[in-house]
């Protein structure tokens, strides 16, 4: 089950999706570099500490950011941003997830904030299709080769209105 709760252009994307598993297992898939890889990106730098660096290469594309909260096994919250991106550089927006345990699974929300008008959408589709392969990894599902991070895809704009 996922919920688009609010897209529009500048404001906060926030998606729901619940998963089958405990609150301490979601969670672990945030900040456990192997398992970041099992959902989204090839090559995840992940230092879980508040400061410390969020890296995670998806292709050709390098998101990059740092650690704000790490509270097991509730909530993750780090910068974010694409190194060469002049819309949403390194850092310049924020991703907060809540894990609440509900009905045997866990209830995962995602807030991502900062984001520049049109980029809201955006990231929505990425969040979408990350989710959906963290619903399954997170399961036990291996979500199988990922699109996104093969060959030459753009996963953001570099500069307004070119891509």
């Amino acid at each position: 089950m996922r919920s688009d709760i609010n897209v529009a252009n500048g404001e906060p994307v926030t998606l729901e999706i619940m998963i089958e598993a405990t609150p301490e297992t979601v969670f672990e898939f945030f900040v456990d570099p192997r398992l970041m890889r099992r959902w989204m990106g090839g090559h995840a730098d992940l230092d879980a500490q508040n400061g410390g660096r969020f890296a995670v290469d998806i292709g050709d594309n390098h998101a990059r950011g740092s650690f704000l909260a790490v509270e097991p096994p509730e909530r993750v919250v780090f910068t974010w941003g694409w190194e060469g991106s002049e819309l949403v550089p390194p850092g310049s927006s924020t991703v907060t997830f809540l894990f609440e345990g509900k009905d045997g699974g866990t209830l995962v929300r995602l807030i991502h904030s900062d984001l520049p008008a049109g980029e809201d959408i955006r990231h929505t589709h990425g969040w979408n299709h990350y989710l959906d392969r963290l619903t399954k990894a997170a399961t036990g599902i291996d979500p199988g080769p990922d699109p996104h991070a093969e060959g030459q895809a753009v996963m953001h704009e570099t500069h307004a209105g070119e891509s």
